[in-house]
């Protein structure tokens, strides 16, 4: 099998990158990163439910990828469902007949949803459909995609868990983030175990001036000093471009 560990690769290589909740924010900006460092004939699936603003992040990349002659197909659907995940899937299939050398998973697609006391989640079912999206959409998508490019000689394989510093540190009213993060984050960890050839990384991106974080400050009061979402994502990208971290790691932004 090649090996995963290798470090200071010059570029992604020729790939397939699926990007999950890539039609803004942090999502998006990693759709740019990644684009630049995919060789020619790769192809980027953005994945995310909004039709219109996936349309605009791939006419984006279109307008300066010519020369790379990078592929991107945008994916509108919903990942909480069966339906949304298969969907994608799928669309992952039709393109597994091209050669490539590198499978890019990047988990990003996430919620924050109810901010409210433990005792307030009395519904199992509002906490279902929070878990359907938030964990095992994660976890039957990137089993899918295994299944479609399954580990070969001299195929790389990577998975990127989209994490937070809550994933190991409990906050009040923050139950249902807090149990997701913390619960992908053990999941991705068990796929490292099982996968000695899959490279995994959850990665912590820090606070980002994206959508979500000014829910939180609407809904909290707390106030952190906001990053840019390219910030992030380049940092990230460096990580994947040096490859040196140990599979199953959790890096955050303020470490690296």
């Amino acid at each position: 099998m090649s090996d995963i560990y290798s470090t200071n690769p010059r570029t992604l290589g020729r790939g397939i990158c699926i990007i999950t909740g890539a039609s803004k924010g942090f999502g998006r900006a990693l759709a740019h990163k990644v684009s630049h460092s995919l060789e020619p004939g790769s192809v980027l699936l953005l994945v995310a439910r909004t039709e219109t603003l996936l349309q605009e992040s791939k006419e984006e990349l279109q307008s300066f990828s010519e020369e790379q002659q990078l592929v991107v197909h945008c994916i509108a659907v919903d990942l909480s469902t069966r339906e949304g995940v298969n969907e994608t899937i799928k669309a992952a299939r039709q393109e597994a007949v091209n050669e490539i050398d590198h499978v890019l998973l990047i988990n990003n697609a996430a919620s924050l949803d109810d901010i409210s006391r433990f005792a307030s989640f009395t519904d199992p079912e509002a906490v279902n459909s929070y878990l359907s999206l938030n964990v095992s959409s994660a976890l039957v998508l990137t089993a899918g995609i295994l299944q479609v490019f399954p580990c070969r000689p001299g195929l790389r394989w990577s998975v990127v868990n989209v994490s937070s510093i809550f994933a190991r540190q409990a906050l009040p009213s923050w139950v249902l983030y807090c149990t997701a993060k913390a619960a992908r984050e053990i999941m991705f960890r068990v796929l490292a175990e099982e996968e000695p050839n899959v490279k995994v990384l959850s990665y912590s991106p820090g606070p980002m001036d994206t959508e979500m974080q000014r829910d939180i400050r609407r809904l909290t009061g707390v106030n952190h000093q906001l990053f840019p979402c390219q910030e992030s994502a380049a940092k990230l990208m460096k990580l994947l471009l040096d490859n040196d971290f140990p599979s199953g790691a959790h890096l955050d932004f303020f470490e690296v």
